[in-house]
């Protein structure tokens, strides 16, 4: 696989002109799935917990997501699940596209709010059915293992005093941890998506991608890091990571908001755009050419950024349904494994509308790829050195013939954009995917290691003809 520095001219593949949305009825076929998993796990009732940044859990089953507040949700003992809010959740609430029953619960309000008018909450738990003797499942946002704790099943990250309260009613060996119910990397509920999620993580995936390509395109040197931010162009769509990008000394951290830092011509660079179900991420070096770079490090095209477009290559062209998540490991690693590569993350995992849900790539993987995963191909070498890094992040979907079918007929717009990248890619980047893969990046595999030269990206050689097999 031979790598080479081309001029490459990015096509234009459209911004969204409609946005796809989670049906009402998915919603239910949701609560169905989950009622049957829980069950068949032993659990009587789930309380779902969530918060702003923790939010995924519960929004996937109901469709609220808190703003300012906590909010909770009984599930599995009445017919409609009970969501709890506090005061200013009361009235968004009624945006919930599917059924809830609202129960004002003021704790879950902000500090110095007016909490008189609520039960307590042990009174509300009691009153929705949860008594002593059932096993009451709790999700949040993490699930833990043997390796942490000694009864991973009794450990939480939600907060105490909806722990402490579910247990003084149930036992406390009947309060169990039921994250893995949504987010086990295996057949976890959130893990395999239907075909309107997918097309609402693809909606995300167009804003994300498009902002980093004004970035690419736009920033110069003199520019503050706020004014290079700013033309990014969020369009207002929930965040799902904060934004970060940063020259200098801190791209060496990659996780940097922008500041008031001019940008800087040789300096190491890192910008990342998240959206939920999306995120895009660029790293490279603030030249125009091999010239430009600190006089140590102008061996950094050979020495990481080849290797490393290379590896990642070889894992767009393998990955598919069926393929398990330890292949993909071994690619990575058979690449860019030496220590100087620095790839200490998993190099590849799960993306919803939390920014990594979990991940089936690691040493020694069984867990094979499925229709429906939406994956982001996430291989961050963390070289720890003056060469700073190359990153190239983009997100892909799996889907059988018939989720492709799905796809193509309820949304002509995405299908025909994903079909404009998968043609790129092949003709333009050498990259040859399988029909399952589906790309949701505008800047897809798309790499310009010096990034003032945004038309310069690394292919494959030989573009027309690339490898049956790599």
């Amino acid at each position: 696989m031979n790598v080479t520095l081309k001029s490459v001219e990015l096509p234009d593949f459209g911004l969204p002109v409609e946005e796809p949305q989670v049906a009402p009825s998915t919603y239910l076929l949701r609560q169905q799935r989950l009622s049957d998993t829980m069950r068949a796990s032993g659990m009587d009732v789930l309380v779902v917990y969530a918060d702003r940044e923790h939010n995924a859990n519960l929004t996937w089953l109901c469709g609220y997501d808190p703003r300012f507040e906590e909010a909770l949700l009984v599930f599995g003992l009445n017919e409609t699940p009970a969501l709890l809010v506090g005061n200013e959740g009361w009235g968004y609430a009624e945006l919930c596209p599917s059924p809830v029953r609202r129960i004002l619960y003021q704790s879950l309000s902000l500090p110095g709010q007016d909490r008189s008018r609520s039960q307590p909450l042990r009174e509300i738990l009691t009153s929705e059915g949860i008594c002593a003797g059932m096993t009451v499942g709790v999700a949040g946002w993490k699930y833990f293992t043997g390796q942490e704790f000694e009864s991973p099943d009794n450990c939480f990250e939600t907060p105490s005093y909806l722990v402490d309260t579910i247990r003084a009613i149930a036992g406390y060996s009947r309060t169990v941890n039921a994250n893995a119910l949504f987010m086990n990397p295996a057949d976890g509920l959130r893990i395999l998506n239907e075909a309107d999620q997918l097309a609402v993580f693809e909606f995300a995936a167009c804003y994300t991608s498009a902002g980093l390509k004004n970035v690419l395109f736009g920033m110069k040197p003199g520019m503050t890091e706020y004014e290079a931010a700013m033309l990014m162009r969020v369009p207002g769509y929930p965040h799902a990571a904060h934004t970060m990008l940063s020259n200098g000394p801190r791209a060496a951290y990659g996780l940097p908001s922008p500041s008031a830092n001019t940008l800087k011509t040789g300096a190491p660079f890192t910008m990342a755009l998240s959206l939920w179900g999306a995120l895009n991420a660029r790293a490279g070096w603030l030249v125009r050419n091999t010239s430009e770079l600190p006089e140590g490090v102008r061996d950094y095209l050979d020495k990481l950024a080849i290797p490393y477009f290379r590896a990642v290559a070889r894992w767009y062209s393998h990955a598919g349904i069926g393929v398990t998540g330890g292949e993909l490991y071994d690619i990575i690693h058979d690449e860019i494994g030496d220590p100087f590569f620095g790839v200490h993350l998993n190099p590849g995992h799960y993306i919803h509308l939390d920014e990594w849900v979990n991940s089936p790539v690691f040493s020694g993987s069984d867990i094979r790829l499925r229709s429906g995963m939406a994956i982001q191909v996430d291989v961050i070498p963390a070289t720890g050195t003056a060469y700073h890094t190359s990153n190239i992040e983009d997100g892909i979907a799996l889907a059988d013939e018939a989720l492709r079918s799905e796809i193509a007929e309820k949304y002509p717009g995405t299908w025909a954009r994903i079909q404009a990248r998968r043609k790129f890619m092949e003709d333009e980047i050498g990259i040859r995917l399988k029909p399952e893969v589906l790309p949701f990046s505008n800047i897809p595999a798309y790499l310009p290691p010096y990034m003032l030269s945004p038309g310069d990206v690394l292919v494959l050689e030989d573009v027309k003809n690339p490898p049956d097999s790599l």
